[in-house]
């Protein structure tokens, strides 16, 4: 069995429902979600934008390959309505990124893991180091909490405080 992390991140409203969803069809279509973090919240990162992310992770236990797993990822966000710009970052309904895939390491021309920018994001080393603090990054060879006490992104990263407007 794979042990897969995954990051998803919102910032179009109806923002909780897009994790929900997505957390839907990666259960149905990529594996079984054992484990998922707080939802955190923070300003978008490399662009502008009105609406803040929600942002959480999952350790997911699956049989796909990491390049199976890829295939199924950018299916579910096409069908949630994800339009990726060739111009750079953008708001989007959803974001699924693999952070890491067991303890490989694996680049070719279509991916990357583990993720290249995880260790420089707070966004995604704060929910990362809740569930999974010792798990150690095998290209840096540092723990996730260490990474999160290293990471030189001063943002703000916050657990997200529902509102009384928001449906789960």
């Amino acid at each position: 069995m794979n042990q897969v992390f995954l990051l998803l991140g919102s910032n179009i409203e109806p923002r909780i429902k897009y994790l929900e969803e997505a957390e839907k069809k990666i259960s149905k279509y990529i594996g079984n979600i054992v484990r998922w973090s707080a939802i955190y919240e923070s300003e978008p990162l490399g662009f502008s934008a009105n609406t803040t992310f929600l942002n959480r992770v999952l350790l997911v236990y699956c049989k796909l390959s990491a390049i199976d797993i890829l295939y199924k990822i950018l299916d579910i966000e096409q069908e949630m309505g994800r339009i990726r710009s060739s111009l750079g970052y953008s708001s989007r309904t959803i974001d699924i990124d693999i952070l890491y895939f067991n303890n490989d390491i694996i680049k070719t021309e279509n991916i990357t893991i583990p993720h290249p920018r995880l260790h420089k994001r707070k966004f995604t080393l704060k929910p990362l180091s809740e569930i999974a603090p010792h798990f150690i990054h095998p290209v840096l060879n540092h723990n996730n909490k260490m990474l999160l006490d290293n990471c030189s992104d001063d943002s703000e990263v916050d657990i997200y405080k529902f509102q009384q407007t928001d449906e789960i």
